[in-house]
C-alpha cells in the first residue's frame, strides 16, 4: 500500500460542526498531532472572501493567512486548503512562495465545470499543486464525467477526485467511477476519494479502494473522529489502523487519539455528528445533507414522513441546500390533511369564562406536581396537556400537533384529542387547520405549546396558566417528565428555540393573562410573570 496517501480534512470539513471555531491553540495542536502521526497531507481549512481575520477560525481571508497555522518544519508533509469555486478571485491569490500552503483544492458544482477548470489552470500557473474536487460525482452521467476528465487533462492537476458529497455511493458506484477515471486520466495525476458516512460506507469503500491494483498514487480523505457535517466523514483513526494492519506503514495512531480525547470530544458534546436515519435518507435520495439536518431538528416527524418529504423534492433542488425550499416542503407536507371542526363551537363554549391550564411535558410537572394538582382542583379550570397524557390527573383534552407523539398515545385517549391537520387520524375530538396556529419565528414556528396558546387566544380565552413549559436544557434527560420523550439535539438548536419561545411568550402576554405555575426559563418564579 505504498501508493496510498491520507489527506486529513478535520480543520476544513470538521468546521461545519463548530463554524470553524477550533480556537488558535487547538488548531495548532491538531496540526502538530497530524504531523506527529505522519499523515501525508493536512488540510488547514477554507480560503474564502466570506472570512474575517480571525486566528481562532480555520476559515481564512487569504492564502497567505494560512501560513500562521503551518509549522516551520513541514517534515515532508503537504499542506493544503480548499476554495469553493466562486468564493475567492484568482487575482487575489499570491503566487506560491513555499511559506503558505503547497496545494489548493477547488470544489465546484457540475454547472461550474468550464470556469472552474480555467480557475484551476490559473492556480497551477501560480505554482500550486491543484486538486480538482467535482462535488457530487453521482450527479454526473457517464458522458458528463468523461467530458470532465478530458477537460481536467488539459490542466493536468496534481489530483483528480471522486467525491461522494452526499454519502450515497456504494462499492459498485465507486468502482465504476474509479475505472472511468483510471482509464482516461492523464498519466501522473493522482486519484483522490472524498467520502461521507451517511450510509456507513465510507470505511468499507476506502478499504475497497486500497485493494485496487493500480500504478497511480491514491489519496483517501478522512477526518479525526469522523468530524464533519451531518453523518461526518471517514475516520482518520480507522483508516490509520487499517493501513497499519495491512502493511508496515509509518502512521502513528496515538497523537490522533489524543486529539479526540483532549479537543474533539468537547465539540462533539456541543454539536454531535455521525450516522443517523435522517442522514441515511438524504443519501438514499441523493440530496444535500443539510436537508436531513433541517428535518431532524424539527423533532416532529416520523421517519416515513421524512422519507415522503425527500420524495417530494425536485431533482434540480437536491444538490444545493435551499432552506426556504425545504421549509416550504415541510409546511406543505404538514398542512396536507383535512380538518373537522364540528365540535369547535362546543369546545369554545366549554372554555367560556374558564381558566385554562396548559400542561406541557417538561420535568417540572413531576417535580412540582402538587402545584399542578392543586390548580386543577380549583373551580372553573380546564386542563389541556400537550402531546402526552399526564398520568397524575385526567386532563379534559390533549392537544396534539406532533406526528411522532401521536403515534405514542394510547388509543383510549383519542376521543379527547384536539389534533392539528397534519396528523393523519380520524379518531380525534376535532382537527384544527395546522397553518392557522403557526407563528413567524422559524425556530419555534410550529412549537406545540405556542400553537395551543394561539388556538386558545383565537377562541377568546382570557386566562392561561402554564405548567411544564420549562425551556430547553442541554441535558436531554432533564427536559421531560417522561424519559421516553427525551431527545438529543444540538446546543445551537436548543438555544435558538429558547430565544424563540421567549419572544413569542412576550407577544402572547399582550393578548392574554399568561402565568406559569411551575418553574420555567421564561418566567420569574416568584410572581409567575414574564422575564
Amino acid at each position: 500500500m505504498k501508493n496510498i496517501s491520507i489527506l486529513d480534512c478535520t480543520l476544513r470539513d470538521g468546521g461545519y460542526c463548530n463554524q470553524w471555531e477550533f480556537g488558535e491553540e487547538n488548531a495548532h495542536r491538531i496540526v502538530h498531532a497530524l504531523v506527529e502521526a505522519n499523515i501525508d497531507i493536512i488540510e488547514c481549512g477554507f480560503v474564502t472572501q466570506q472570512a474575517t481575520d480571525d486566528k481562532n477560525k480555520t476559515k481564512f481571508n487569504s492564502v497567505k493567512a494560512v501560513e500562521n497555522l503551518i509549522p516551520r518544519n513541514r517534515d515532508g508533509k503537504l499542506f493544503v486548503c480548499m476554495i469553493n469555486y466562486g468564493e475567492f478571485p484568482l487575482q487575489n491569490i499570491t503566487p506560491y512562495d513555499g511559506n503558505s500552503v503547497d496545494g489548493i483544492r477547488v470544489a465546484f458544482h457540475k454547472k461550474e465545470m468550464p470556469e472552474a477548470i480555467k480557475y484551476c489552470q490559473g492556480l497551477k500557473e501560480k505554482g500550486y499543486k491543484v486538486f480538482l474536487q467535482p462535488m457530487a460525482a453521482l450527479n454526473y452521467s457517464e458522458e458528463e464525467f468523461i467530458e470532465l476528465i478530458k477537460q481536467a487533462n488539459k490542466t493536468e492537476p496534481y489530483a483528480f477526485y471522486i467525491v461522494d458529497s452526499f454519502g450515497g455511493m456504494k462499492e459498485r458506484d465507486l468502482m465504476r467511477l474509479f475505472y472511468i477515471v483510471e482509464n482516461r486520466l492523464a498519466d501522473g495525476v493522482q486519484i483522490g476519494f472524498h467520502s461521507h458516512n451517511n450510509m456507513q460506507l465510507a470505511y468499507s469503500n476506502a478499504r475497497t479502494l486500497t485493494s485496487v491494483k493500480t500504478k497511480r498514487q491514491l489519496i483517501i480523505d478522512s477526518s479525526i473522529y469522523g468530524m464533519g457535517r451531518g453523518a461526518g466523514n471517514l475516520n482518520t483513526e480507522l483508516l490509520v489502523e487499517y493501513l497499519n494492519d495491512m502493511e508496515t506503514t509509518p502512521y502513528n495512531l496515538h497523537p490522533v487519539l489524543l486529539v479526540i480525547d483532549q479537543i474533539l470530544n468537547k465539540f462533539y458534546q456541543k454539536n454531535y455528528w455521525g450516522y443517523s436515519i435522517p442522514n441515511y435518507l438524504s443519501a438514499r435520495h441523493n440530496a444535500h445533507p443539510n436537508y436531513a439536518n433541517y428535518l431532524m431538528d424539527r423533532q416532529t416527524l416520523l421517519i416515513e414522513d421524512m422519507d415522503q418529504i425527500f420524495a417530494m423534492m425536485s431533482e434540480d433542488k437536491k444538490g444545493n441546500y435551499d432552506r426556504a425550499y425545504i421549509e416550504e416542503l415541510y409546511y406543505r407536507y404538514m398542512e396536507n390533511g383535512k380538518c373537522y371542526e364540528e365540535h369547535l363551537n362546543e369546545f369554545k363554549s366549554d372554555l367560556k369564562n374558564k381558566k385554562v391550564l396548559i400542561i406541557a411535558p417538561g420535568k417540572s410537572v413531576e417535580d412540582e406536581k402538587e402545584n399542578v394538582i392543586n390548580f386543577v382542583n380549583q373551580d372553573g379550570v380546564i386542563a389541556i396537556s400537550i402531546n402526552f397524557e399526564y398520568h397524575l390527573i385526567k386532563t379534559d383534552y390533549i392537544f396534539v400537533s406532533n406526528l411522532r407523539r401521536y403515534s405514542e398515545l394510547d388509543s383510549g385517549v383519542y376521543k379527547k384529542c384536539i389534533l392539528t391537520s397534519n396528523i393523519p387520524a380520524e379518531e380525534g375530538y376535532m382537527k384544527i387547520r395546522y397553518s392557522s396556529l403557526l407563528n413567524n419565528i422559524e425556530e419555534v414556528r410550529d412549537n406545540a405549546g405556542l400553537m395551543l396558546i394561539q388556538l386558545l387566544i383565537n377562541l377568546g380565552v382570557k386566562q392561561i396558566a402554564i405548567a411544564g413549559m420549562d425551556g430547553y436544557s442541554y441535558d436531554a434527560d432533564s427536559n421531560y417528565a417522561d424519559d421516553s420523550m427525551s431527545f438529543i439535539t444540538k446546543h445551537t438548536v436548543l438555544d435558538a428555540r429558547n430565544r424563540g419561545m421567549e419572544i413569542m411568550l412576550e407577544r402572547y402576554k399582550t393578548q392574554v393573562d399568561l402565568n406559569f405555575i411551575t418553574a420555567s426559563k421564561f418566567m420569574s418564579r416568584a410572581k409567575g410573570k414574564m422575564k
